[in-house]
């Protein structure tokens, strides 16, 4: 049996992760983010596939534009996929549930 590390639980929308909370799954868009309509069509087939928390790529400005109305049509936990660019980070920042910095 695979001993379980103890950490802290942190939130994710309303997804606890980390402590005590089950194990989440979690997947990633692959359409242009920008491209609302094919991105949440996507989020849908993952939230019905089982999926708990959802990642978008947000490359450019269009992408990080898009955030607010992707999340105004999802139930899942959106998080900001910023490969570097802490204008497009404070842009996600007000609308998504989290955000994962990439450095590369």
């Amino acid at each position: 049996m695979i001993k379980r590390v103890k950490t802290k639980q942190i939130f994710v929308g309303s997804v606890a992760v980390g402590g005590d909370a089950p194990i989440s799954t979690q997947s990633m868009t692959y359409s242009k983010t920008s491209d609302i309509k094919s991105t949440v069509a996507q989020i849908k087939r993952l939230h019905f596939a089982g999926c708990d928390i959802v990642r978008c790529a947000v490359p450019d400005i269009e992408d990080a534009m898009a955030l607010k109305s992707i999340k105004e049509q999802i139930e899942l936990p959106l998080v900001a996929d910023i490969h570097f660019n802490y204008k497009l980070a404070l842009i996600a920042a007000e609308v998504v549930d989290c955000i994962r910095i990439n450095p590369g």
